[in-house]
């Protein structure tokens, strides 16, 4: 009976001691690798770009294409307006709607430096949902963006390439026999 009481009475100033250290801000739950793997997990992703998680092919065209209409400065109002245009046109939006996904594209690019690097990070998420013809649609929505300012600048070009590389690859690599 007396091992019992001395055991009880370990395992009471062990659990004592581990909450005054969590009260004194030492958390020893930290160790457990799973807690912190799925604290990391949690982590990156509530720190991460939003630009690199949008999943909708229809969000990421307008956000590639006010990219384009932004790779050389500010959106000119002429840009802003083609612009509004074709997502009301193209993606079939009312006015308010064709405007509410302009302001999230401009206010998700800053400045739209994160594209011209990373585009193919960019389309990874929505890959998958894209249609053969929702991804030839792109690339043509990309280049009618470019004529609302007349030529195309180098920035506008490789932003261009690259969204054509990376469709190109998905949807061009069809088993050969």
């Amino acid at each position: 009976m007396h091992i019992i009481i001395g055991l009880l009475t370990a395992v009471v100033t062990i659990l004592v001691l581990l909450k005054q250290l969590a009260d004194n801000g030492i958390y020893l739950g930290g160790l457990n690798p799973f807690a912190g793997k799925r604290a990391r997990k949690w982590r990156e992703q509530l720190q991460a770009d939003p630009i690199f998680q949008i999943q909708d092919p229809m969000d990421v065209t307008a956000l590639l294409m006010t990219a384009v209409a932004k790779a050389d400065g500010d959106i000119s109002a002429e840009q802003k307006r083609g612009l509004l245009t074709m997502f009301s046109e193209k993606f079939h939006l009312s006015e308010k709607e064709a405007v509410e996904l302009l302001n999230a594209s401009v206010f998700m690019l800053a400045d739209g430096s994160r594209v011209h690097d990373d585009v193919n990070k960019i389309l990874q998420p929505s890959l998958e949902k894209f249609t053969p013809s929702q991804a030839g649609s792109v690339c043509e929505l990309l280049k009618k963006t470019v004529d609302f300012e007349g030529t195309m600048s180098e920035r506008q070009r490789t932003i261009i390439d690259q969204v054509e590389a990376v469709l190109r690859e998905k949807f061009d690599n069809k088993p050969q026999w």
